[in-house]
C-alpha cells in the first residue's frame, strides 16, 4: 500500500482498543534532479541547492561532496540546501550523493571545485569616513561567490557592505563606513586596520594586504544662509561651499555627488571648496538635498523668485547715467585726437633729428673710410731718416738703470766733506776688492732680500749701483747673474709657483740685473739695428698725430691708437701753411711749416721749433716758453699772439685758451720766434691776467712741458687760482653740464668716433710691423744677432732641462719674460731712452698700445675677445697671430743657432767691458752700494759668519774693517 492513515493499538490490535489518523501517512520514492551551483571554490562555503522529488520526506537527510559531508542548512519539498565543506582532494569534480533516512538517491551529479577567489586591484584605494562609494574590484573567480561582501575593521568595530558579480573577473562594490558610528567634521585622514573580503569560506581573503586603502575625511557643507532659506533668482547657480569636497587621492576617480531641489536633480560643478549646482526652471521653496557616499545633509532650501519688470524710476536713472556716459566719450575722443596730433609733431621733430644725426653719422664714417684708403706714402716720405739723434752711451745706460734721476753721484767724482777723502778712497777700494769676492756678493744680495724694510725700489737701486759698479768686469757681473738666476729658477719652483710666473715682475735684485744686463749688452744693437725702426714709428706716431686736432689742455687727438686719448667730438679744423722767418738769418728764405687754424699759440710755437730745428737733438733747441710767436704783416707791424691775453674769450666760468682762428691768421701769413719780450701791447695791464700769470699756464697747462712732467696722463682741468675760471681749448671735460638743451639733439654717440682708430692704425701699420719683424729677426741687414740674446736663452734651457721642465710654453714665456718684457717693452714704451726727443702724452698713449700688442704677440695664451673686450687689445687683433708666428719663429731660429762657447762669451763682455770701463764713477758706485752694508750690517755680518766659505775667508772680519774704516771720526 503506498498511502493510508496510521493505525495506533494499545495491548491488543482489538477494534475496541485501536484508533486511526485523520491524516494519511505516504510512501514515496525520493529522487534528485540538478544541482545549483556546479561548482565552488575550494575552501567550501558555497550554498549548495539540490532540486528534486520527495526530498523533504522522511525524518533527517545527508548529502556527501565526495567522502565529506554537505553541512546541512534547510530543506523542503523539492529542494535541499547545504553549505559545501573545504575540499580534502584538492581541485576537481567530485561526486554529489543524497540520503533521505535508510534511502541512498541515486544521481549521476557532480559538483566541481575550483581555485579560490583572487583579488588584483582595487579601484579606487579610498573612500570616505561614511563609505558607500563605489568600489572596482578585478580579480580571477570572482563569480563563483554567492554573497560576496567588503569588510574593514577599524579601532576594534568591523564595518562590512555588499558587492556585485558582474562577470569571473570583476565586481562592484560599495566602500563599508569606516565605523558605525563615524561622526562628521574629523579632519584626519585614516588608514583601517584590516581591508579585505568575505568570500563564502575564503579565508585567505579575509585581510587582504597588497592594498593601501584609506579613507578620508566625509565632506562637509555650511548652511546656505544664517536662515536656512537662500533668495534665488530663476537660472542663478546656487553654490554650496563646504570643505574636503575634492579628496587630494591620485588617479582620475572622484566623490560623485548628487544634489536635489526638492525632487529634481541639477547639474553639478565640483571644486575643492564649493558645489556649483545649475538648477532647473523652478519657482517657489525647496528643500535642497546633498547625497554623497553614505552621507545624506540639507544646507537648508532655496526660495526662487521670478524677477519683476523694471519700475519707471529705474528706466530714468538708466537713460540719465546713459547719456552722462555718452558725454564722457566724446569728451575723452576729442582730448585724444589733440594729444594724437600734438604727439605726431614730436615725432616728426625726433624724426628730422634723426635724419640730421644720420647724415653726420654718414660723413664721419665717411671721412674715416676715406682716411683708412689714404695712401700712407704722403706720410713716409715726410719722414728724415738722415740724423736720429741717439743718445750717448752713458745717458742711455742712465735713463734705463736710474730713470727719472738726472743727475746721479755714479756720475760725479767722490766728494767727502771734511778731511777723509783719502781714507774713505781707501776704504772704498778694500769694499771693492769684497765686491769682486763672489761669495760676498751673493751673501750680500741674499741678505738684502730677506729684510722686510728692502722695498721694491731699493732692490731695483741696488742692481742698477751693483751693474754700474761692475762695468768694467762684465764676466764676473755675468757669473753672479747666472746664479741668482739659477737660484731664483730654484726658488720659484719650490713655491709651488706657477712657472710661468718667472720674471713676470721686478720683485728681486736678480730681475732688475737682468734688465740692466740687457741694456748695456743691446746698446750697440739699438744703435746699428733696432734703432732706426723705433725711431720711425716715433716720428710717424708724431707726425700722424699732429696732422689732425690735439688738445692741449686735455692731451686728447683726433688721430690715435689709445680709446682714451681720443677726441670724441666732431671738430672744424683746416690746414694752414705759415712762413717762418728763419731765426739764424732773417734775410735766408723763409721755412713753410704745416699748422692748424685750432692749434693754441704754444703748439704753433712747438710746431715752428720742431720744422726749423729739425735735425738738431731736443735738449739742444730753445724751449717753446722761451719764445714769443710774432705774426708780421709788412715790415713794421707785429703782433705777439699768446695763449692767454686781453683777447680771450671767456663764457660762464670756462676761459678758452686762444688759437691762431681766434686771432684770424689766414694761409701764408708771416710769422718769427723771438725771445721772450717784456711788454706787449695786448698783454693787460692789470695785475689779476698779469705776465706772470700768462707764463704759469705755459709751465703748467701744457702738455708740451718737460720730457716727463705729463707722460700718459691728460692735465688736470683746475680752475685759475686768482679768477676761479676753468681753462679749456678744444673740448671741455665730459662731465661739465654746461651743455645747452638745442646742442643735445644734435651730439652724436661717442663711440661712432672709434673708426679713427683704425684710420690711425692703418696709417701707422707699416713702421709696428718694420719695427716688430727687426725685433723678431735672428739677421738684421748684415747685423749678427746680440750674442748676449743667444747666451741668455741658453741658459734658461739649461735651466728648463736641469729642472725636467719640457712645456714649450713655459720655456716660451720664460724667454718672453727675460727679453721682449723686461727689455724691449721699456724703450718701446719709453723711446727718449734711447734718443734725445720729447714725448707728449698723446705720442706716450699711443706708444703704450703698441708695447700693449708687443707684450700680446709673445704671450702663448689666447685671448678670447668679444665686443666688450679693451679696444687696444680688437685694434690689433687680426694682427697679433701673425706676429706671434714671427716671435715663436725667432724663438726657433736662435735655439738653432750654435751655441755660445764660455770662452767666446767672455772674450765678447771683455771687449764690452773696455770700452764702457770708465762710463762711470766707481768709488760713487761703491760708496752708494756701501749705505746698504751699513744699513744692514749685523745682518750681513750674521749671514757671513754661517756661511762656510765666508768663514774660510774671514769675510765678516773683513766687513767689520770696511765698517770701522768707513766710520770717520
Amino acid at each position: 500500500t503506498t498511502s493510508g492513515p496510521l493505525r495506533l493499538c494499545i495491548g491488543e490490535c482489538k477494534p475496541e482498543f485501536m484508533t486511526k489518523s485523520h491524516q494519511q501517512y505516504t510512501f514515496v520514492n525520493p529522487s534528485v534532479l540538478s544541482l545549483n551551483p556546479i561548482r565552488g571554490p575550494e575552501s567550501g562555503g558555497t550554498m549548495v541547492t539540490i532540486t528534486g522529488h520527495y526530498l523533504g520526506a522522511g525524518s533527517s537527510v545527508a548529502v556527501y561532496l565526495g567522502n565529506q559531508t554537505c553541512e546541512f542548512y534547510g530543506r523542503s519539498m523539492n529542494e535541499i540546501v547545504c553549505v559545501s565543506p573545504p575540499s580534502s582532494n584538492g581541485l576537481g569534480p567530485v561526486p554529489v550523493s543524497v540520503s533521505v533516512d535508510r534511502a541512498h538517491v541515486d544521481n549521476n551529479l557532480q559538483f566541481e571545485y575550483i581555485d579560490d577567489p583572487r583579488v588584483q586591484r582595487i579601484e579606487p584605494e579610498w573612500s570616505i569616513a561614511s563609505g558607500h562609494t563605489p568600489l572596482t574590484i578585478t580579480g580571477f573567480n570572482l563569480d563563483v561567490i554567492q554573497e560576496p561582501r567588503v569588510r574593514v575593521k577599524f579601532n576594534g568595530k568591523e564595518s562590512v557592505n555588499v558587492c556585485k558579480v558582474v562577470n569571473t573577473t570583476t565586481l562592484t562594490c560599495l566602500a563599508p563606513s569606516l565605523t558605525t558610528d563615524y561622526r562628521p567634521g574629523l579632519d584626519a585622514v585614516e588608514r583601517p586596520d584590516e581591508f579585505g573580503f568575505v568570500f563564502n569560506n575564503v579565508q585567505s581573503l579575509l585581510i587582504y594586504n597588497d592594498t593601501k586603502f584609506i579613507y578620508y575625511p566625509n565632506p562637509t557643507f555650511e548652511l546656505l544662509s544664517p536662515t536656512g532659506v537662500l533668495d534665488q533668482k530663476p537660472g542663478s547657480p546656487i553654490i554650496l561651499k563646504g570643505k574636503n569636497l575634492c579628496p587630494p587621492a591620485s588617479g582620475g576617480a572622484k566623490l560623485n555627488y548628487t544634489v536635489l531641489i526638492g525632487e529634481t536633480p541639477c547639474a553639478v560643478t565640483v571644486s575643492e571648496t564649493q558645489l556649483l549646482c545649475e538648477p532647473p526652471n523652478l519657482t517657489g521653496q525647496h528643500k535642497v538635498m546633498v547625497h554623497v557616499g553614505g552621507m545624506v545633509f540639507s544646507p537648508g532650501s532655496v526660495s526662487v523668485i521670478s524677477d519683476s519688470l523694471l519700475t519707471l524710476p529705474a528706466i530714468v536713472s538708466i537713460a540719465a547715467g546713459g547719456s552722462l556716459l555718452l558725454i564722457i566719450v566724446i569728451i575723452v575722443l576729442i582730448a585724444y585726437k589733440r594729444k594724437s596730433r600734438e604727439n605726431d609733431l614730436t615725432l616728426k621733430r625726433l624724426q628730422m633729428q634723426m635724419d640730421n644725426l644720420e647724415s653726420r653719422v654718414a660723413l664721419e664714417c665717411k671721412e674715416a673710410f676715406a682716411e683708412l684708403q689714404t695712401d700712407i706714402n704722403e706720410l713716409t716720405s715726410d719722414l728724415d731718416r738722415s740724423g736720429i739723434p741717439y743718445l750717448d752711451y752713458r745717458t742711455y745706460a742712465m735713463r734705463v738703470l736710474f730713470p727719472g734721476i738726472e743727475d746721479h753721484p755714479v756720475l760725479r767724482e767722490l766728494e767727502v766733506q771734511g778731511n777723509g777723502q783719502q781714507h774713505v778712497e781707501k776704504a772704498l777700494k778694500l769694499f771693492a776688492q769684497l765686491i769682486n769676492n763672489k761669495v760676498f756678493l751673493l751673501t750680500f744680495i741674499r741678505t738684502l732680500e730677506l729684510q722686510r724694510s728692502f722695498s721694491m725700489r731699493d732692490r731695483g737701486n741696488v742692481a742698477s749701483l751693483i751693474m754700474t759698479g761692475l762695468q768694467g768686469r762684465l764676466e764676473y757681473a755675468t757669473d753672479v747673474l747666472k746664479q741668482l738666476l739659477s737660484d731664483l729658477i730654484e726658488k720659484n719652483l719650490e713655491n709651488k709657483n706657477h712657472p710661468k710666473l718667472l720674471l713676470r715682475r721686478t720683485e728681486s735684485v736678480a730681475e732688475k740685473m737682468l734688465t740692466n744686463w740687457f741694456a748695456f749688452l743691446l746698446h750697440k744693437f739699438l744703435k746699428e739695428c733696432a734703432g732706426e725702426p723705433l725711431f720711425m714709428l716715433y716720428c710717424a706716431i708724431k707726425q700722424q698725430m699732429e696732422k689732425g686736432p690735439i688738445d692741449a689742455i686735455t692731451g686728447e687727438a683726433r688721430y690715435s691708437l689709445s680709446e682714451d686719448k681720443l677726441i670724441r667730438q666732431q671738430i672744424e679744423y683746416k690746414t694752414l701753411i705759415l712762413n717762418c722767418v728763419n731765426p739764424d738769418n732773417e734775410n735766408s728764405p723763409e721755412i713753410p711749416v704745416k699748422v692748424l687754424n685750432c692749434d693754441t699759440i704754444t703748439q704753433v710755437k712747438e710746431k715752428i721749433l720742431d720744422a726749423v730745428y729739425k735735425n738738431v737733438p731736443y735738449s739742444q733747441r730753445p724751449r717753446a716758453v722761451d719764445m714769443d710767436l710774432e705774426w708780421r704783416q709788412g715790415r713794421i707791424a707785429r703782433v705777439v699772439l699768446q695763449d692767454e691775453d686781453i683777447t680771450t674769450k671767456i663764457e660762464g666760468d670756462w676761459k678758452r685758451l686762444n688759437t691762431l682762428m681766434h686771432y684770424q691768421v689766414s694761409d701764408r701769413s708771416v710769422v718769427a720766434l723771438v725771445p721772450k719780450q717784456t711788454s706787449s701791447y695786448n698783454i693787460p695791464a692789470s695785475a689779476s691776467i698779469s705776465r706772470t700769470s700768462i707764463s704759469r699756464y705755459d709751465s703748467s697747462f701744457r702738455y708740451t712741458g718737460s720730457p716727463d712732467s705729463l707722460r700718459s696722463r691728460a692735465p688736470m682741468i683746475t680752475p685759475d687760482l686768482e679768477s676761479g675760471v676753468k681753462v679749456w681749448h678744444l673740448v671741455k671735460n665730459h662731465d661739465h653740464g654746461d651743455q645747452k638743451e638745442g646742442d643735445r639733439g644734435s651730439k652724436m654717440v661717442s663711440e661712432i668716433y672709434l673708426t679713427r682708430l683704425l684710420a690711425t692704425k692703418g696709417t701707422l701699420q707699416k713702421f709696428v710691423d718694420d719695427l716688430f719683424e727687426t725685433l723678431f729677426s735672428t739677421v738684421h741687414r748684415g747685423s749678427a744677432l746680440p750674442l748676449a740674446i743667444k747666451y741668455m736663452f741658453d741658459f734658461l734651457d739649461e735651466q728648463a732641462d736641469r729642472h725636467g721642465i719640457h712645456d714649450t710654453d713655459v720655456r716660451h714665456t720664460w724667454k718672453s719674460n727675460c727679453l721682449p718684457l723686461r727689455f724691449w717693452v721699456n724703450v718701446i714704451k719709453n723711446p727718449q731712452f734711447v734718443f734725445d726727443i720729447h714725448k707728449g702724452s698723446i705720442t706716450d698713449a699711443c706708444l703704450s698700445v703698441v708695447a700693449q700688442t708687443f707684450m700680446d704677440s709673445c704671450s702663448t695664451s689666447e685671448h678670447r675677445l668679444g665686443k666688450d673686450s679693451p679696444s687696444n687689445k680688437l685694434l690689433y687683433a687680426k694682427d697679433i697671430p701673425s706676429y706671434k708666428s714671427w716671435v715663436e719663429r725667432y724663438y726657433a731660429d736662435i735655439a738653432k743657432l750654435p751655441a755660445i762657447s764660455d770662452q767666446d762669451m767672455n772674450a765678447y763682455l771683455a771687449e764690452q767691458s773696455r770700452l764702457h770701463a770708465v762710463e762711470f764713477n766707481m768709488l760713487s758706485a761703491l760708496n752708494e752700494i756701501y749705505s746698504y752694508v751699513s744699513k744692514y750690517s749685523e745682518e750681513l755680518i750674521g749671514a757671513l759668519e754661517q756661511d762656510e766659505q765666508a768663514r774660510r775667508q774671514r769675510l765678516a772680519y773683513k766687513v767689520e774693517q770696511l765698517i770701522s774704516a768707513m766710520s770717520i771720526d
